[in-house]
Protein backbone atom coordinates (compact mmCIF):
# COMPACT_ATOMS: atom_id res chain seq x y z
CA UNK A 1 0.00 0.00 0.00
CA UNK A 2 1.24 3.49 -0.76
CA UNK A 3 1.09 5.71 2.32
CA UNK A 4 0.22 9.29 1.56
CA UNK A 5 -2.39 8.28 -0.99
CA UNK A 6 -5.23 7.61 1.43
CA UNK A 7 -7.30 9.71 3.77
CA UNK A 8 -6.99 10.08 7.50
CA UNK A 9 -4.40 10.76 10.16
CA UNK A 10 -2.09 7.91 9.09
CA UNK A 11 -1.37 9.38 5.67
CA UNK A 12 2.11 10.72 4.95
CA UNK A 13 3.65 12.02 1.74
CA UNK A 14 5.62 9.07 0.46
CA UNK A 15 6.67 7.68 -2.85
CA UNK A 16 6.73 4.02 -1.86
CA UNK A 17 7.29 1.79 1.14
CA UNK A 18 9.66 -0.35 -0.92
CA UNK A 19 13.11 -0.61 0.64
CA UNK A 20 16.06 0.28 -1.58
CA UNK A 21 17.71 -2.63 -3.44
CA UNK A 22 21.25 -3.73 -2.67
CA UNK A 23 22.83 -1.52 -5.34
CA UNK A 24 20.92 1.62 -4.39
CA UNK A 25 21.82 4.38 -1.93
CA UNK A 26 21.50 2.90 1.54
CA UNK A 27 22.02 5.86 3.83
CA UNK A 28 19.43 8.55 4.36
CA UNK A 29 20.46 11.94 2.98
CA UNK A 30 20.86 14.53 5.70
CA UNK A 31 17.88 16.91 5.46
CA UNK A 32 19.85 19.84 6.87
CA UNK A 33 22.81 19.47 4.49
CA UNK A 34 23.48 22.66 2.51
CA UNK A 35 23.33 22.00 -1.24
CA UNK A 36 26.31 23.95 -2.64
CA UNK A 37 25.04 23.67 -6.23
CA UNK A 38 21.69 25.20 -5.31
CA UNK A 39 23.40 27.98 -3.36
CA UNK A 40 25.73 28.70 -6.28
CA UNK A 41 22.87 28.75 -8.78
CA UNK A 42 21.17 31.52 -6.80
CA UNK A 43 24.28 33.68 -7.20
CA UNK A 44 24.12 33.58 -10.98
CA UNK A 45 20.37 33.22 -11.55
CA UNK A 46 20.20 36.54 -13.36
CA UNK A 47 23.25 36.14 -15.59
CA UNK A 48 21.27 34.99 -18.64
CA UNK A 49 19.56 38.38 -18.69
CA UNK A 50 22.50 40.47 -17.48
CA UNK A 51 25.08 39.09 -19.90
CA UNK A 52 22.82 38.95 -22.94
CA UNK A 53 24.48 37.45 -26.01
CA UNK A 54 27.71 36.79 -24.09
CA UNK A 55 26.02 34.21 -21.85
CA UNK A 56 26.57 30.62 -22.98
CA UNK A 57 25.30 28.54 -20.06
CA UNK A 58 26.58 27.57 -16.63
CA UNK A 59 27.35 24.46 -14.62
CA UNK A 60 28.42 23.44 -11.14
CA UNK A 61 31.98 22.12 -10.76
CA UNK A 62 31.64 19.69 -7.86
CA UNK A 63 35.41 19.19 -7.48
CA UNK A 64 36.05 22.91 -7.11
CA UNK A 65 32.69 23.60 -5.46
CA UNK A 66 32.07 26.57 -7.73
CA UNK A 67 29.58 27.66 -10.37
CA UNK A 68 31.23 28.11 -13.77
CA UNK A 69 29.68 30.63 -16.16
CA UNK A 70 30.43 30.29 -19.87
CA UNK A 71 31.15 33.56 -21.66
CA UNK A 72 31.45 33.94 -25.43
CA UNK A 73 33.97 36.72 -25.99
CA UNK A 74 36.02 38.55 -23.39
CA UNK A 75 34.80 41.68 -21.69
CA UNK A 76 36.50 42.90 -18.53
CA UNK A 77 33.29 44.23 -16.95
CA UNK A 78 31.45 40.98 -17.65
CA UNK A 79 34.25 38.91 -16.16
CA UNK A 80 34.35 41.15 -13.10
CA UNK A 81 30.59 40.82 -12.52
CA UNK A 82 30.81 37.04 -12.66
CA UNK A 83 33.69 36.93 -10.18
CA UNK A 84 31.99 39.39 -7.86
CA UNK A 85 28.98 37.06 -7.75
CA UNK A 86 31.22 34.25 -6.51
CA UNK A 87 31.35 32.28 -9.78
CA UNK A 88 34.15 31.56 -12.21
CA UNK A 89 34.07 32.88 -15.81
CA UNK A 90 35.08 30.54 -18.63
CA UNK A 91 35.69 31.62 -22.20
CA UNK A 92 33.97 29.49 -24.84
CA UNK A 93 33.51 29.57 -28.60
CA UNK A 94 29.81 28.86 -29.11
CA UNK A 95 27.35 31.52 -27.98
CA UNK A 96 24.08 30.65 -26.32
CA UNK A 97 22.29 31.90 -29.45
CA UNK A 98 24.33 29.53 -31.63
CA UNK A 99 23.52 26.53 -29.47
CA UNK A 100 19.86 27.52 -29.21
CA UNK A 101 19.64 27.81 -32.97
CA UNK A 102 21.22 24.37 -33.32
CA UNK A 103 18.59 22.88 -31.01
CA UNK A 104 15.79 24.51 -33.02
CA UNK A 105 17.25 23.08 -36.23
CA UNK A 106 17.21 19.61 -34.72
CA UNK A 107 13.57 20.03 -33.69
CA UNK A 108 12.60 21.11 -37.20
CA UNK A 109 14.57 18.52 -39.14
CA UNK A 110 14.74 15.48 -36.89
CA UNK A 111 11.84 13.75 -35.14
CA UNK A 112 13.29 10.24 -35.02
CA UNK A 113 12.06 8.07 -32.12
CA UNK A 114 14.95 7.07 -29.88
CA UNK A 115 16.80 10.38 -30.13
CA UNK A 116 17.44 13.22 -27.71
CA UNK A 117 19.44 16.43 -27.63
CA UNK A 118 20.48 19.07 -25.13
CA UNK A 119 23.13 21.73 -24.63
CA UNK A 120 26.09 20.52 -22.55
CA UNK A 121 27.62 23.63 -20.94
CA UNK A 122 30.71 21.68 -19.90
CA UNK A 123 31.70 21.01 -23.53
CA UNK A 124 29.91 24.09 -24.98
CA UNK A 125 28.17 21.87 -27.51
CA UNK A 126 24.74 20.52 -28.40
CA UNK A 127 24.88 16.79 -27.63
CA UNK A 128 22.69 14.61 -29.85
CA UNK A 129 22.09 11.05 -28.61
CA UNK A 130 20.66 8.13 -30.58
CA UNK A 131 19.56 4.98 -28.76
CA UNK A 132 20.03 1.39 -29.92
CA UNK A 133 16.79 1.38 -31.96
CA UNK A 134 17.96 4.11 -34.36
CA UNK A 135 18.76 2.51 -37.73
CA UNK A 136 21.94 3.06 -39.73
CA UNK A 137 19.96 5.12 -42.24
CA UNK A 138 18.63 7.42 -39.51
CA UNK A 139 22.05 7.59 -37.86
CA UNK A 140 23.48 8.86 -41.13
CA UNK A 141 20.66 11.39 -41.32
CA UNK A 142 21.46 12.58 -37.80
CA UNK A 143 25.16 12.79 -38.60
CA UNK A 144 24.46 14.91 -41.68
CA UNK A 145 22.28 17.29 -39.67
CA UNK A 146 24.93 17.60 -36.94
CA UNK A 147 27.59 18.40 -39.55
CA UNK A 148 25.34 21.06 -41.08
CA UNK A 149 25.28 22.93 -37.76
CA UNK A 150 28.94 23.88 -38.11
CA UNK A 151 32.29 22.68 -36.87
CA UNK A 152 32.35 22.09 -33.12
CA UNK A 153 28.74 23.17 -32.53
CA UNK A 154 27.30 19.69 -31.91
CA UNK A 155 28.37 16.10 -31.45
CA UNK A 156 26.55 12.83 -32.05
CA UNK A 157 26.74 9.87 -29.67
CA UNK A 158 25.13 6.46 -29.35
CA UNK A 159 23.31 5.13 -26.27
CA UNK A 160 23.51 1.41 -25.63
CA UNK A 161 19.95 1.31 -24.28
CA UNK A 162 16.50 2.21 -25.57
CA UNK A 163 14.64 5.38 -24.62
CA UNK A 164 11.31 4.38 -23.10
CA UNK A 165 8.79 5.54 -20.53
CA UNK A 166 9.02 4.05 -17.03
CA UNK A 167 5.29 3.58 -16.56
CA UNK A 168 4.81 -0.12 -15.92
CA UNK A 169 5.90 -2.55 -13.26
CA UNK A 170 6.59 -1.49 -9.72
CA UNK A 171 4.32 -1.14 -6.73
CA UNK A 172 3.10 2.34 -6.03
CA UNK A 173 0.06 4.01 -7.59
CA UNK A 174 -2.23 2.14 -9.95
CA UNK A 175 -4.50 3.36 -12.73
CA UNK A 176 -6.02 0.76 -15.04
CA UNK A 177 -3.09 -1.30 -16.27
CA UNK A 178 -0.53 1.44 -15.58
CA UNK A 179 1.71 1.48 -12.53
CA UNK A 180 3.65 4.60 -11.58
CA UNK A 181 5.17 6.37 -8.59
CA UNK A 182 3.82 9.30 -6.63
CA UNK A 183 6.06 12.35 -6.98
CA UNK A 184 5.39 15.21 -4.56
CA UNK A 185 2.29 16.13 -2.60
CA UNK A 186 0.93 19.58 -3.44
CA UNK A 187 -1.85 21.95 -2.49
CA UNK A 188 -4.32 23.31 -5.04
CA UNK A 189 -7.40 25.52 -5.00
CA UNK A 190 -9.43 22.29 -4.98
CA UNK A 191 -7.57 20.76 -2.03
CA UNK A 192 -4.60 18.42 -1.64
CA UNK A 193 -3.14 16.46 -4.52
CA UNK A 194 0.10 15.12 -5.93
CA UNK A 195 2.30 15.37 -8.99
CA UNK A 196 3.27 12.39 -11.12
CA UNK A 197 4.35 11.81 -14.72
CA UNK A 198 2.12 13.11 -17.50
CA UNK A 199 2.24 9.83 -19.40
CA UNK A 200 0.78 8.22 -16.28
CA UNK A 201 -1.95 10.89 -16.16
CA UNK A 202 -3.01 10.26 -19.76
CA UNK A 203 -2.96 6.49 -19.24
CA UNK A 204 -5.71 6.53 -16.60
CA UNK A 205 -7.97 9.13 -14.98
CA UNK A 206 -8.49 7.44 -11.58
CA UNK A 207 -5.64 6.23 -9.38
CA UNK A 208 -5.49 3.96 -6.33
CA UNK A 209 -2.81 3.00 -3.82
CA UNK A 210 -3.17 -0.75 -4.35
CA UNK A 211 -3.67 -3.07 -7.34
CA UNK A 212 -7.40 -3.11 -8.18
CA UNK A 213 -7.96 -0.90 -5.13
CA UNK A 214 -10.52 1.81 -4.53
CA UNK A 215 -9.58 5.01 -6.38
CA UNK A 216 -8.20 7.70 -4.09
CA UNK A 217 -7.34 10.39 -6.65
CA UNK A 218 -8.51 11.84 -9.97
CA UNK A 219 -6.38 13.38 -12.71
CA UNK A 220 -7.10 17.10 -13.01
CA UNK A 221 -4.43 18.01 -15.54
CA UNK A 222 -1.95 16.03 -17.64
CA UNK A 223 0.63 17.01 -20.26
CA UNK A 224 2.25 14.38 -22.49
CA UNK A 225 3.68 14.47 -25.06
CA UNK A 226 4.60 18.07 -25.77
CA UNK A 227 6.01 20.75 -23.47
CA UNK A 228 6.68 18.47 -20.53
CA UNK A 229 5.66 15.20 -18.89
CA UNK A 230 3.62 15.96 -15.76
CA UNK A 231 0.19 15.40 -14.25
CA UNK A 232 -1.77 16.73 -11.29
CA UNK A 233 -3.90 14.23 -9.37
CA UNK A 234 -6.19 15.59 -6.65
CA UNK A 235 -7.22 13.42 -3.72
CA UNK A 236 -10.90 12.50 -3.77
CA UNK A 237 -11.07 13.03 0.00
CA UNK A 238 -10.30 16.69 0.68
CA UNK A 239 -9.37 15.76 4.27
CA UNK A 240 -6.38 13.69 3.10
CA UNK A 241 -3.22 14.63 4.97
CA UNK A 242 -0.56 15.40 2.39
CA UNK A 243 2.56 16.82 4.06
CA UNK A 244 5.64 17.75 2.07
CA UNK A 245 8.06 14.87 2.57
CA UNK A 246 9.54 11.89 0.73
CA UNK A 247 9.68 8.49 2.40
CA UNK A 248 13.03 6.91 1.53
CA UNK A 249 12.34 3.65 3.33
CA UNK A 250 12.74 2.21 6.81
CA UNK A 251 10.76 5.04 8.38
CA UNK A 252 13.12 7.75 7.13
CA UNK A 253 11.72 10.96 5.67
CA UNK A 254 13.29 13.82 3.75
CA UNK A 255 11.30 17.01 4.32
CA UNK A 256 10.70 18.89 1.07
CA UNK A 257 11.19 22.59 1.73
CA UNK A 258 10.99 24.16 -1.71
CA UNK A 259 10.90 23.58 -5.46
CA UNK A 260 14.14 24.43 -7.25
CA UNK A 261 15.57 24.50 -10.75
CA UNK A 262 18.19 21.88 -11.56
CA UNK A 263 21.82 22.84 -12.16
CA UNK A 264 24.19 20.94 -14.45
CA UNK A 265 26.73 19.18 -12.22
CA UNK A 266 24.38 19.13 -9.23
CA UNK A 267 24.09 15.98 -7.09
CA UNK A 268 20.51 14.68 -6.93
CA UNK A 269 18.56 11.77 -5.42
CA UNK A 270 15.73 9.78 -6.96
CA UNK A 271 13.13 7.61 -5.25
CA UNK A 272 10.97 5.15 -7.17
CA UNK A 273 8.61 2.32 -6.36
CA UNK A 274 10.58 -0.25 -8.37
CA UNK A 275 14.21 0.52 -7.63
CA UNK A 276 13.98 2.45 -4.37
CA UNK A 277 16.63 5.06 -3.69
CA UNK A 278 19.50 6.05 -5.98
CA UNK A 279 21.55 9.14 -6.70
CA UNK A 280 23.64 10.74 -9.41
CA UNK A 281 24.39 13.95 -11.26
CA UNK A 282 22.45 16.38 -13.47
CA UNK A 283 23.93 16.21 -16.98
CA UNK A 284 21.79 18.60 -19.05
CA UNK A 285 18.77 20.91 -18.98
CA UNK A 286 16.04 21.77 -21.49
CA UNK A 287 16.39 18.35 -23.09
CA UNK A 288 14.27 17.25 -26.06
CA UNK A 289 13.45 13.52 -26.09
CA UNK A 290 11.78 11.70 -28.97
CA UNK A 291 9.99 8.79 -27.30
CA UNK A 292 8.10 6.30 -29.50
CA UNK A 293 4.92 7.82 -28.00
CA UNK A 294 5.86 11.38 -28.96
CA UNK A 295 8.31 14.25 -28.47
CA UNK A 296 8.76 15.88 -25.05
CA UNK A 297 10.70 19.10 -24.49
CA UNK A 298 12.10 20.91 -21.46
CA UNK A 299 13.35 17.87 -19.52
CA UNK A 300 16.32 17.32 -17.18
CA UNK A 301 18.89 14.63 -18.06
CA UNK A 302 20.81 12.76 -15.35
CA UNK A 303 22.88 9.61 -14.91
CA UNK A 304 20.63 8.40 -12.06
CA UNK A 305 19.30 4.95 -12.92
CA UNK A 306 15.57 4.14 -13.13
CA UNK A 307 13.35 1.29 -14.30
CA UNK A 308 9.71 0.65 -15.26
CA UNK A 309 7.42 1.60 -12.38
CA UNK A 310 9.60 4.53 -11.32
CA UNK A 311 7.71 6.97 -13.59
CA UNK A 312 6.47 10.03 -11.73
CA UNK A 313 8.74 9.44 -8.75
CA UNK A 314 10.58 12.37 -7.16
CA UNK A 315 14.02 13.75 -7.93
CA UNK A 316 15.25 15.89 -5.05
CA UNK A 317 18.32 17.14 -3.19
CA UNK A 318 19.69 16.15 0.20
CA UNK A 319 18.58 19.46 1.70
CA UNK A 320 14.97 19.00 0.59
CA UNK A 321 14.60 20.77 -2.75
CA UNK A 322 12.06 19.22 -5.16
CA UNK A 323 13.79 19.08 -8.55
CA UNK A 324 12.00 16.69 -10.91
CA UNK A 325 9.54 13.90 -11.74
CA UNK A 326 10.79 10.72 -13.41
CA UNK A 327 9.84 10.56 -17.09
CA UNK A 328 11.85 7.89 -18.92
CA UNK A 329 15.24 6.94 -20.25
CA UNK A 330 17.40 4.00 -21.19
CA UNK A 331 19.19 1.23 -19.35
CA UNK A 332 18.46 0.05 -15.82
CA UNK A 333 19.98 0.03 -12.35
CA UNK A 334 22.32 -2.84 -13.25
CA UNK A 335 24.04 -1.17 -16.22
CA UNK A 336 23.06 2.50 -15.82
CA UNK A 337 21.97 4.76 -18.66
CA UNK A 338 20.36 8.13 -19.36
CA UNK A 339 17.29 9.20 -17.39
CA UNK A 340 14.99 12.15 -18.06
CA UNK A 341 12.92 14.16 -15.56
CA UNK A 342 10.19 16.79 -15.71
CA UNK A 343 11.28 19.95 -13.81
CA UNK A 344 9.05 20.48 -10.76
CA UNK A 345 8.89 24.32 -10.85
CA UNK A 346 7.50 24.27 -14.41
CA UNK A 347 4.94 21.61 -13.48
CA UNK A 348 3.76 23.58 -10.44
CA UNK A 349 3.32 26.72 -12.52
CA UNK A 350 1.44 24.88 -15.26
CA UNK A 351 -1.10 23.23 -12.94
CA UNK A 352 -1.42 26.13 -10.47
CA UNK A 353 -0.22 24.17 -7.45
CA UNK A 354 2.19 24.73 -4.57
CA UNK A 355 4.18 22.49 -2.28
CA UNK A 356 2.47 22.08 1.13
Amino acid sequence: MLAGAGAGAMAVAVVALLLPPANAVQSAPAPDTVDPAAAASELVAGFATQLGSAYAGAYYDADRRRMVVNVAGYDHSTIARIRTAGAEPRQVTNTGATLGSAARTMRKQVRIPGTAWAVDPRTNQLVVTADSTVSTRNWNRLAATVRSLGNGVARLQRSAGEFRLFAEGGDAIFGGRARCSLGFNVTTRNGPGFLTAGHCGVAARRWSDAPNGRPIGTVEDATFPGRGDFALVTYDDSATEAPSAVDIGRGRLVQIRQAAEAVVGQRVIRMGSTTGLDDGTVLALDVTVNYPEGTVTGLIQTDVCAEPGDSGGPLFTANGAAIGLTSGGSGNCAVGGETFFQPVPAALRAVGADLP
